[in-house]
């Protein structure tokens, strides 16, 4: 848990030397590229480790070192890497501790590019993954194999909210000395810490609350020092997904406002939820903290707070209702992603062939809203709006 002094002091002191830099309030954006060597030793020292100074930003930028602590801070990590998307975060944190002929155990449904991964780019290097429902531990032991070196969680889930437990997944992993890593964007390191309860790797993509303006990405992935090392080694300068100074910048800023907007946004996500839940034209509500959810528990243990994304379906949903309701909103925007300043709606159809649609599997009828930081009573009238127009 977080105490008000500590995450005052991470989010506005941590890292920030302003006697470097003339007393600004805001850090300057290092848009460099190079830096220089008065003394060849000193050169030779920076190609022998990168990380131990700044030679060249694809590497380490003091921009981007003062969001890296910051970051490692909140996560209660000691190393960070920050990465120029989410995706970028996950490729670089499999690929680092997975070899040929290796085997993972995942989640079933995780993000897209993480699934991208397990079942296009990893098979062509001989490495297989099982997905499994991570709600029961049992499902974990079961999928466990001799050659399994990594587990991949995401919990909470973006679309379904289902949840993991961290502890004894984390306490499995280590009985067989195998790496976990989580995707841990819905919560941020605010309402939840993964490394906390014995987590490896905890990624998060800092494009959605991190950023909190939509107009940029990023990627985190926070553990121990030598972990972070060797991921630099190799994959982070290898592949070249470091953030940029001015993206890195961005993302300083948003970190100012971040408890605030978790607050306003939590608060107004309760008040939506509330009117949905009595609306004759809403079947079910789909949220972590909702007394309704069926791991509603294990939510209130390991998380300290929900957000703003929860799923609904409609009564009688058909693939011509959720559309209608969608396109009829006239201020909550159709969009991917969440975590900004602007209230959106996806609905799962969009991503199926309306022939396939099934209205029997309720996963086809899935709206998934987040829910921004317009007044709640502005958000509630146009999603009254859309409903009573189906």
């Amino acid at each position: 848990m977080f105490l008000p002094n500590d995450l005052s002091f991470i989010l506005t002191e941590l890292a920030e030397e302003r006697e470097n830099y003339f007393n600004a309030v805001s850090p300057p954006i290092m848009q460099t590229s190079n830096f220089t060597f008065k003394k060849v030793d000193d050169m030779r020292k920076g190609f022998a480790d990168e990380m131990g100074g700044y030679l060249y930003s694809r590497g380490l930028n003091p921009t981007v070192e003062i969001l890296r602590k910051k970051l490692a801070a909140l996560d209660g990590a000691e190393d960070c890497l920050v990465f120029n998307s989410g995706a970028a975060a996950i490729f670089a944190g499999v690929l680092a501790n997975v070899k040929s002929g290796d085997h993972i155990v995942s989640v079933r449904n995780p993000y897209t590019w993480a699934q991208k991964m397990f079942e296009v780019v990893l098979p062509r290097f001989g490495v297989t993954t099982t997905y499994v429902d991570g709600t029961d531990i049992k499902n974990f032991q079961k999928a466990l194999q001799k050659n399994t070196t990594f587990i991949y969680l995401e919990s909470p889930n973006s679309w379904d909210y289902a949840l993991q437990d961290l502890k004894a997944v984390a306490s499995l992993a280590k009985s067989r000395n195998i790496i976990t890593m989580i995707d841990n964007s819905y919560c941020t390191p605010l309402y939840q810490r993964p490394i906390d309860f014995g987590i490896d790797l905890s990624m998060q993509t800092a494009t959605k609350y991190i950023s909190g303006h939509s107009d940029t990405l990023g990627g985190v992935l926070s553990g121990s020092h030598q972990m972070m090392k060797k991921i630099f080694d190799s994959e982070y300068l290898n592949i070249g997904s470091g953030i940029q100074p001015f993206n890195a910048w961005l993302l300083i800023r948003g970190l100012r406002t971040l408890p605030a907007r978790l607050e306003r946004i939590a608060r107004t996500t309760n008040e939506v939820i509330t009117f949905l839940k009595q609306h004759p034209k809403i079947d079910k509500i789909i949220f972590p903290f909702d007394a309704s959810f069926p791991q509603h528990d294990l939510a209130i243990k390991q998380m300290r707070g929900a957000c703003g994304l929860l799923t609904f379906t409609l009564k009688n949903g058909t693939c011509e209702s959720i559309t209608k309701f969608c396109e009829s909103l006239k201020h909550i925007l159709m969009a991917v992603s969440w975590g900004g300043h602007e209230s959106l709606v996806i609905p799962k159809c969009a991503g199926i062939d309306p022939g396939a649609f099934d209205a029997a599997n309720i996963e086809h009828q899935y709206i998934r809203m987040y829910v921004g930081l317009e007044d709640a009573t502005y958000l509630i009238a146009d999603l009254n709006h859309a409903l009573n127009g189906i």
